[in-house]
């Protein structure tokens, strides 16, 4: 991933992060919905989708923080600030899920 230097780069990186956490976040809540009708399978293939995604949401706030590490600037603001949030929101959502179709699985008597 090249460095990022312009405040357009920074606009587009936040918005790249937003998108896949947003697709990670949307997966995990499909995975839950999957569980809860009994589709197991189903559900597991959305989680292991939604922590790819997050998984790209991260490398780009990777590629920022060391970037900064290096001695770079980075703008801060409320859009980087908006996606930043909106990545661990989803990680917690994506965590959250895996508990929720234990349950569901337990519930079953699977587990």
């Amino acid at each position: 991933m090249r460095k990022v230097e312009k405040s357009t780069d920074i606009t587009e990186v936040s918005f790249r992060i937003i998108l896949h956490a947003g697709n990670g976040k949307g997966s995990a809540m499909e995975a839950i919905q999957a569980a809860k009708a009994g589709s197991f399978e189903q559900a597991d293939e959305l989680i292991e989708e939604a922590g790819r995604e997050l998984a790209k949401a991260h490398e780009f706030q990777t590629n920022l923080i060391q970037q900064e590490a290096n001695g770079g600037r980075t703008e801060l603001n409320v859009l980087l600030i908006h996606s930043q949030d909106h990545l661990m929101t989803s990680m917690t959502v994506r965590d959250l899920a895996i508990e929720i179709i234990e349950i569901y699985r337990t519930k079953r008597g699977l587990l």
